[in-house]
């Protein structure tokens, strides 16, 4: 069971480096151009390698504990759009952040 669990862990880690690439193509002239932009074309394709992952680790982990354990990515993207992009975390914001994490922990040692 352990190896599905590394599994969910690599297919949000995956998926946050593929959203990561969307965003830094998002700087693009257009749509066209971001379309056609190296980080958006790996960034697909990195998120798309995360949904296999997914659906392997879906083998041995109910959906409804596997689906709400991704939400840590949600606390994941605060970070990196803090960290790389310069976006302000406010109190409420970084509140609402602990409490998707407490929820994520408590859902996966249930």
């Amino acid at each position: 069971m352990t190896a599905y669990w590394t599994v969910l862990a690599a297919a949000i880690v995956i998926s946050m480096a593929g959203q990561t690439l969307l965003k830094s193509g998002a700087g693009a002239a257009d749509f066209v151009a971001q379309l056609l932009d190296w980080h958006t074309i790996l960034g697909l394709g990195l998120y798309g390698g995360s949904a296999m992952l997914y659906i392997v680790a879906l083998r041995r982990i109910p959906m409804s504990v596997a689906l709400p354990c991704t939400a840590i990515s949600y606390v994941a993207a605060a970070l990196i759009g803090h960290f790389a992009f310069a976006e302000p975390i406010g109190m409420m914001h970084a509140g609402a952040l602990g409490l998707i994490t407490v929820g994520v922990i408590m859902l996966a040692l249930a």
